[in-house]
């Protein structure tokens, strides 16, 4: 069994390689929620619905959100009438929205993703990291926020001072996930504000310690793959680099995939971590994805 922990960009990515190369009913992925918050009334779930859409084979591959071919039919007419909507939501992918905050009404998010996915006819197993409301705050030079308010209303540009983790309950399956799993695979997902708010939650740190662990660098040639990890390592002290990851990483992790771009960091990584991969982690094309898969499975040496 495999379980892969994602946010909603990079690891999404490697997701549609593993998906090809494993046994979908044998893949488990555990999710970041820190995004997940209230749109024109609707939950919002981003990296759940990415990770779900992923793996029905129905995301848009250019912009890693949302439904392929969706149309924004009742998005442009709240515009005409009035209403600014921060987040340009399509039309099928506002149904699924809107179903999945009437059966929030009734049950946990674990459970309600549990059904959507069955109803996507989806194999593999997506668990929300928490059940519980986790957003963090981020603290930046214009105050305050939510991740959302940051990335979203502010388009990622106030400078990040720091982030601090919500304390909430991993979800019931999260742990056992984990420990049942023959590998945890880390995808290139921000390491402070996807991947770090999974590993924060109580009892995750000590099973990853108890578990094969993969990890890929989010980080080539001191670049983020995605979105803005370079400022949320800096403000949390990390350098931004494959070097930076590994000592995030370090407590749990057994072998560190890095690309070819980093071949120099090699010999540093090691000294925090003995396995080390060089290869091309830059997933440009479905090819691209599913090598990396297969090198991440141990299929290719």
């Amino acid at each position: 069994m495999i379980t892969i922990l994602s946010g909603g960009t990079g690891t999404p990515k490697l997701i549609q390689g593993i998906a090809r190369t494993a046994d979908p009913d044998d893949i488990n992925i555990i999710v970041n929620t820190v995004e997940n918050t209230y749109i024109s009334g609707n939950y919002i779930a981003p990296d759940i619905d990415t990770v779900m859409y992923t793996l029905a084979g129905i995301i848009n591959e250019n912009t890693w959100y949302g439904i392929n071919k969706d149309t924004f039919i009742t998005h442009e007419t709240l515009k005409e009438m009035g209403y600014n909507e921060i987040l340009r939501i399509g039309d099928k992918d506002r149904a699924i929205k809107i179903q999945k905050t009437m059966l929030m009404e009734k049950y946990p998010l674990s459970k309600v993703v549990d059904i959507q996915r069955k109803k996507l006819d989806i194999k593999s197993k997506i668990i929300p990291m928490s059940d519980e409301q986790s957003n963090i705050k981020i603290i930046t030079d214009e105050g305050e926020m939510s991740f959302h308010q940051f990335l979203v209303e502010k388009k990622a540009q106030p400078e990040v001072e720091d982030i601090i983790y919500a304390d909430v309950k991993p979800s019931d399956d999260v742990i056992t996930t984990i420990e049942d799993s023959d590998m945890v695979i880390i995808g290139p997902s921000n390491p402070i504000t996807s991947i770090g708010p999974i590993i924060s939650m109580k009892g995750v740190k000590e099973a990853l310690k108890n578990s094969y662990v993969v990890a890929v660098s989010p980080i080539i040639g001191g670049n983020p793959v995605s979105g803005p990890a370079a400022k949320f390592m800096n403000a949390m002290g990390y350098e931004v680099s494959c070097e930076g990851v590994a000592t995030i990483y370090k407590e749990f992790m057994d072998k560190f995939i890095i690309d070819v771009e980093d071949t120099e960091s090699e010999k540093k990584i090691e000294k925090l971590i003995s396995k080390v991969v060089i290869t091309n982690t830059n997933m440009k094309t479905i090819n691209d994805k599913v090598r990396l898969a297969r090198i991440i499975l141990g299929e290719i040496l």
